[in-house]
């Protein structure tokens, strides 16, 4: 049984070896633990298990082979109800529809047809390829299926908004949220450079002992100033939008960096970086910080950390104008070099796997803006991040 156990584990990606395994058996010989399931689990883990960051992976593999978890995907189905995956009066489109539906010329062609669309409409629509309505294949309003247009109401379902037609509303990133993967944690220690700093409140030891020798044996505390981690960390987070799915992910990396970094700066932005950002999204159109001022406050020593998906309409990256929410004077592209002249430790993590990266064009152009320096937001790309950082 234990053979096949410890071959689950392999599958799963716990790089243990055979003589891991025998440590495990012969600790179960000598009767460490008997008939207690928690401590079996506990003592398996320590005998097969090296590196924290591979303790979900076990976990994972531990569940499947004694509690028969293998089918993740039909949990999920039980778990998710269907009308969440569905809505009301939806169209649906085969795929050759689909494929015969063109995404229009241009920003300016879309915004042009919607603004005649305001005013030649005169009653609601729903279900057709026209007017600004509900369902169908129309590029305005919200609930069919267009390659691109303009959202208005409703909620996103193909994440294809070129613009929204509405006051979107974020919420704040919870950093007092309980890590679900405790290993973002670990990944994060590599970025570490520690200095003595603030008051003489931690004694040193060495120096204690040497004080009192020559004091005569009569004790004589020395004192020194604790270490702390001197990493200075501007942190930016894409937020809304197609970033709602990955909620759960960026909220566990909040919470790590918020308790990780002392010297922590954060801000939000949406999709691509403009000319401002904001720290409260509930405030976030009337309380902005400017982008030029960030360039002004914080010093070239500052480790910059941008987290989005990077999925967004090419002329959000390359045109003015062409963010979702706003007319911008100067293109994402023109923010995004400036930040990166000004502070050249800089990374840009993505929740999107990496293996789907090319298949959105305006992955690319963010990973060039960065100099290369998009890395995935998963255990091993936290890891070579923060190494990319230390450099």
């Amino acid at each position: 049984m234990l053979v096949d156990f410890f071959m689950e584990v392999r599958a799963a990606g716990v790089p243990a070896t055979p003589r891991e395994l025998l440590d495990l058996i012969r600790a179960l010989e000598r009767n460490l633990v008997f008939a207690d399931w928690d401590e079996f689990y506990l003592l398996a883990r320590t005998c097969l298990v090296k590196d924290e960051k591979f303790y979900d992976r076990f976990d994972l593999a531990f569940g499947c082979y004694f509690e028969g978890l293998a089918d993740l995907d039909e949990l999920l189905n039980q778990v998710i109800p269907d009308e969440w995956l569905r809505q009301s009066f939806e169209r649906f489109l085969s795929e050759q529809d689909k494929a015969q539906l063109d995404s229009l010329a241009s920003l300016d062609d879309l915004m042009k047809q919607f603004q005649e669309r305001l005013k030649e409409q005169q009653e609601r629509h729903a279900g057709g390829s026209k007017w600004i309505g509900t369902g169908g294949t129309s590029p305005f309003g919200h609930g069919g299926y267009h390659p691109q247009g303009v959202r208005v109401g409703g909620e996103s379902r193909h994440q294809r908004a070129a613009k929204v037609w509405e006051t979107r509303h974020f919420r704040n990133l919870d950093d007092s949220v309980a890590l679900g993967t405790r290993n973002i944690k670990v990944a994060l220690k590599r970025l570490r450079q520690f200095a003595r700093t603030g008051a003489q409140e931690e004694l040193a030891l060495d120096e204690t002992i040497r004080a009192t020798a020559r004091n005569g044996g009569y004790l004589d505390l020395r004192l020194r100033r604790e270490r702390h981690n001197a990493v200075k960390v501007l942190l930016f987070l894409d937020i809304g939008g197609s970033m709602d799915a990955h909620i759960a992910q960026l909220e566990a990396l909040f919470s790590a960096c918020r308790s990780e970094f002392k010297h922590l700066e954060f801000f939000y932005f949406h999709n691509c970086l403009y000319e401002s950002v904001w720290r409260d999204n509930v405030r976030r159109m009337n309380e902005r910080t400017s982008t030029t001022s960030l360039l002004h406050t914080f010093a070239e020593d500052y480790k910059v950390i941008f987290v989005g998906d990077a999925s967004m309409a090419p002329w959000e990256v390359t045109s003015p104008g062409g963010s979702v929410e706003h007319f911008n004077d100067e293109s994402g592209a023109v923010w995004l070099e400036r930040v990166r002249q000004k502070w050249p430790h800089l990374i840009w993590l993505n929740p999107i796997p990496e293996r789907h990266w090319d298949y959105t064009p305006s992955i690319g152009m963010v990973r060039q803006l960065v100099d290369q320096q998009m890395f995935p937001l998963t255990l091993e790309g936290l890891d070579q991040a923060m190494r990319a950082l230390m450099q």
